[in-house]
């Protein structure tokens, strides 16, 4: 993985020590919190409900263990004794005081970490395929390019005040598994029938509050024009993206509003000045940083036949077939630990077991952890002669649930118990729906099926893209939720229909239940939840849901780190 060279520590000195002396003058009253809002965003320190969170940056998702144990140590430190993962591969601190954020960055510092363009309006966390470099159907490893945009991105003086936050993602495999769709900037990895490598460009995806799948305008772009033109395209962006209403200043309001075919052309334009210039990228560079991305010393192994090991543990077997997935290398496997066991907050994970997975990495996967946007941590790297004995440790920590694309390993943002944005609760709604639903059994006879949930518009939770997504709305000065299903990410993306009014949260449980009784009776053979829904559409589903009164009933999971 990336090192931090001689520039990259000087920066994030420097970055600290400034902003050290902006807190110092900000505690003694010299700066107002409207002069000091600014200052703080661009050190990823928020103010939520009942104290400021700290967003710390995970370059597309991937920590060696060290920096895992540091993520414990500031949760012991400083925090309430946990972490929570988010959606951009990201970990955020809920409960930090303001004096100590200094401290907490230089702490971060010493382990190569910092929470810069965590927030603002600036290019965000560049987020990629968890699998990237093991993933059997992969085209290349996208991480060196990844690390190249991280670079090219940081501090870049003409894209430190756009119109509104700008995310990127890229997939280097056949299969997206990055959700590249609903980004501002999606790329895919391709080859031209000569062979070349380059990228298929999309822009203007997104969600919140008008949820836009991206649109291609470029089919083929040779990799060494990557940041020329992903430039092009941030300069239409941030000369005519609107900066008069927050709510429609994203690159997508802006390329809806002059059309694929223009937006294109002044894309392609800007860049005639641009192609071939000096970011036009050589192979001298790409090569100086795909060298920390060099495949690990694997032993040469071969495939085994791992489930017959344990004949009769059935336990392992749904482990194996959930949480086990296949690697490029033979004789080894990528494991997902689940941070989504039943009772826990979706995400969510405490210092002690952040200093576990930190020892499996280095017993188990070079050292090394990925973080998934779905909000689960992945040993990339795992032999699989010892996939038992990394079950059995993760089961003692609570990490093993074999629910990896189950109904239970639920997205879910924050929520209204902290984010101030929000207007409603995400977490007491996924502990509830988990705890109905929490049969194994029941799971794996409903199969595949992605709920995601976001406290507001902002869409944190990406509920837009959940085959059943839900949004939690004010109705009245009181929390309702709205409920859509159809929902796709991948290869095969679609913005989920909401199926009509919302609900309130004691509610939700029974919704879900009735939503899975449909599926149940209409499914045909292999169909997965969504491929029903897109198949009937979204009228059956509904008649079912709101065919009855649904009584009010005990909302659980109200005291999660209370």
């Amino acid at each position: 993985m990336y090192r931090y060279d001689h520039y990259d520590h000087l920066i994030v000195r420097e970055r600290i020590a400034q902003y050290r002396d902006q807190v110092a003058r900000r505690l003694s009253g010299e700066l107002l919190e409207e002069e000091f809002l600014p200052l703080r965003l661009q050190n990823g320190l928020y103010m939520q409900r009942h104290a400021y969170m700290l967003r710390v940056a995970v370059p597309y998702g991937l920590l060696s263990s060290d920096q895992v144990r540091m993520f414990a140590h500031i949760a012991r430190k400083y925090d309430r004794g946990y972490g929570h993962f988010t959606t951009r591969q990201n970990i955020q601190y809920n409960w930090i005081e303001l004096e100590q954020t200094p401290d907490i960055l230089t702490d971060l510092a010493s382990v190569e970490m910092h929470a810069i363009q965590t927030s603002g309006n600036c290019i965000r966390n560049i987020t990629t395929d968890e699998y990237a470099g093991v993933a059997a159907d992969e085209i290349i490893d996208p991480r060196p390019f990844a690390e190249i945009l991280r670079q090219w991105s940081t501090f870049h003086p003409e894209f430190l005040a756009l119109p509104r936050k700008f995310k990127v993602a890229i997939n280097g495999a056949l299969e997206d598994r990055a959700a590249i769709a609903v980004h501002d900037i999606g790329l895919t990895v391709v080859r031209s029938e000569s062979g070349e490598v380059g990228f298929k460009f999309m822009a203007g995806g997104g969600m919140g509050r008008t949820p836009i799948l991206g649109s291609v305008i470029r089919e083929f772009l040779p990799w060494q024009h990557l940041l020329t033109y992903t430039e092009a395209v941030m300069r239409v962006y941030n000369t005519h993206g609107r900066r008069d209403n927050k709510y429609k200043a994203r690159i997508k309001i802006l390329l809806k509003a002059l059309g694929v075919e223009e937006f294109t052309r002044q894309v392609e334009q800007e860049w005639a000045d641009l192609k071939d210039g000096p970011e036009t990228l050589t192979q001298e560079e790409f090569d100086r940083v795909a060298k920390w991305f060099q495949p690990h010393a694997y032993r040469e192994l071969a495939d085994s036949d791992v489930a017959a090991s344990q004949p009769d543990n059935r336990a392992f077997a749904n482990w194996l077939h959930r949480n086990v997935k296949p690697h490029k290398v033979p004789g080894y496997a990528a494991v997902v630990l689940s941070l989504k066991k039943t009772g826990v907050p979706p995400g969510d994970a405490t210092a002690e077991q952040m200093d576990f997975v930190a020892e499996l990495a280095d017993r188990f996967s070079f050292g090394q952890v990925r973080v998934t946007h779905e909000q689960n941590l992945v040993l990339a790297d795992v032999e699989q002669s010892k996939l038992f004995e990394v079950w059995q440790l993760a089961k003692s920590k609570g990490m093993a649930t074999p629910n990896i694309g189950l109904l239970t390993d639920i997205i879910a943002c924050p929520g209204g118990d902290y984010c101030s944005l929000a207007n409603a609760k995400s977490i007491p709604i996924a502990a509830a729906i988990a705890e109905r639903f929490d049969d194994l059994d029941f799971q794996h006879d409903i199969g595949d099926i992605e709920l995601n949930i976001s406290g507001c518009i902002n869409a944190c939770g990406h509920h837009h893209v959940g085959n059943i997504g839900v949004l939690g709305v004010d109705k009245d000065g009181s929390e309702w939720y709205q409920v859509s299903i159809g929902g796709a990410q991948g290869n095969e993306s679609a913005i989920g229909k909401i199926i009509g009014p919302s609900f309130s949260a004691v509610q939700m449980p029974e919704v879900i239940g009735r939503l899975l009784e449909v599926y149940v009776r209409c499914r045909v053979e292999g169909e997965r939840f969504v491929d029903t829904v897109q198949r009937l559409g979204i009228a059956p589903f509904k008649e079912h849901v709101y065919a009855t009164p649904i009584a009010a009933g005990e909302l659980v999971g109200e005291d999660h780190y209370a």
